[in-house]
């Protein structure tokens, strides 16, 4: 375990380590972990312990952007508690993933752009410190990860993943993701590059594909979108059928459908 001080500016030197049980998680299961405390030079009353899942979204802002840091969930995991001088304390939590959780790994491996992580804040002296930020790897549920083997089989190439600001229809959340890829296969003639959405929910989700389309001779490229539904318990072949469809759709014309 490796402890972290907080509440420096009191002079209360308790220290935490916040180890998460395995290695991810997807969205909809529970995040399960324990928090370890030991205690400084003198008893304390703990008020409070909260766990604060976090995200790095890109926000656009007139012809600039910058990134900033999101709470997608708070969550208090423990009440007032004694923490005696020295003493070590455990407390161990579980949180429900929002189903809308965005993907930061897939394959076991981070997902290159994007940055979830956990917070640990401790209620200390009337004030909240808040510890360091603990990288949190979300891998996807089966039906995400069927289209994304699909796009992969039809020859996208995936070139980057982010957060954007912003809420899209059916969505909760303040932000939402693209992940993006370079077009491949028979889709280069065209697309350009291929940015997917998901909005995922309980018993389905919502695949929203949006396309930079190649321009003519004598036409200009431009964007065009596609929205379908995929329920979990459809058979893989479905959610590729419907894949395909709405590729095939985004090259005939522009729009929603």
């Amino acid at each position: 375990m490796v402890f972290r001080k907080l509440m420096a500016a009191f002079g209360a030197g308790v220290e935490v380590d916040t180890v998460l049980a395995g290695a991810g998680v997807r969205p909809g299961e529970p995040l399960r972990g324990v928090v370890h405390f030991r205690g400084g030079g003198s008893d304390y009353k703990v008020e409070g312990i909260y766990i604060d899942l976090t995200a790095v979204v890109e926000v656009e802002s007139g012809d600039n952007e910058y990134k900033t840091t999101y709470s997608f969930l708070r969550q208090q995991v423990a009440g007032t508690f004694q923490l005696a001088s020295g003493a070590q304390h455990q407390q161990p939590f579980e949180i429900m993933m929002p189903w809308e959780t965005p993907i930061s790994a897939i394959g076991g491996h981070p997902l290159h752009g994007m940055r979830l992580g956990v917070q640990t804040e401790l209620a200390l002296a009337g004030a909240i410190d808040k510890g360091d930020l603990d990288p949190l790897f979300v891998s996807p549920l089966p039906a995400q990860e069927h289209v994304i083997a699909a796009l992969d089989r039809m020859g996208f190439h995936f070139k980057k993943a982010d957060l954007e600001r912003g809420t899209l229809y059916g969505s909760t959340m303040p932000f939402f993701q693209e992940i993006e890829y370079y077009a491949g296969g028979q889709w280069r003639r065209h697309f350009n590059e291929l940015e997917l959405t998901f909005i995922a929910g309980p018993r389905q989700m919502d695949v929203i594909l949006e396309a930079d389309k190649r321009g003519g001779f004598l036409t200009s490229s431009h964007d065009s979108y596609n929205r379908f539904t995929v329920r979990y318990d459809d058979h893989p072949g479905q959610a590729e059928q419907a894949l395909q469809h709405g590729l095939e759709q985004m090259a005939r014309r522009r729009g929603w459908f």
